[in-house]
């Protein structure tokens, strides 16, 4: 039996948001959102104290990487689709 671990890091950033308040809900929101859905371990990792960044950690473990694949490409729409968000970098791996 297999085990996969795909961990994407996605670099964001919020363009509405003009408080750490608004960012806080902007994130808190797709966070719930994505772990509901996927099942996701998901936080954010880094720029906590920047009001218009963020940088997102997320972990899936699946026994397919074809499945995680389309795990990945499913959190990524969700994130492109929120128009108060854009991706500005995003990096996955499989372990």
């Amino acid at each position: 039996m297999s085990m996969i671990v795909a961990i994407g890091r996605f670099d964001l950033h919020l363009t509405e948001a003009q408080t750490l308040k608004e960012k806080r809900h902007i994130i808190k929101c797709l966070l719930d959102r994505i772990k509901a859905k996927f099942n996701a371990s998901i936080a954010e990792v880094d720029h906590n104290d920047l009001w218009q960044r963020s940088l997102i950690g997320v972990a899936v473990v699946a026994n397919d990487r074809i499945l995680l694949t389309k795990i990945g490409q499913r959190i990524e729409e969700i994130l492109q689709d929120h128009d108060q968000v854009r991706i500005m970098d995003l990096c996955w791996e499989y372990i």
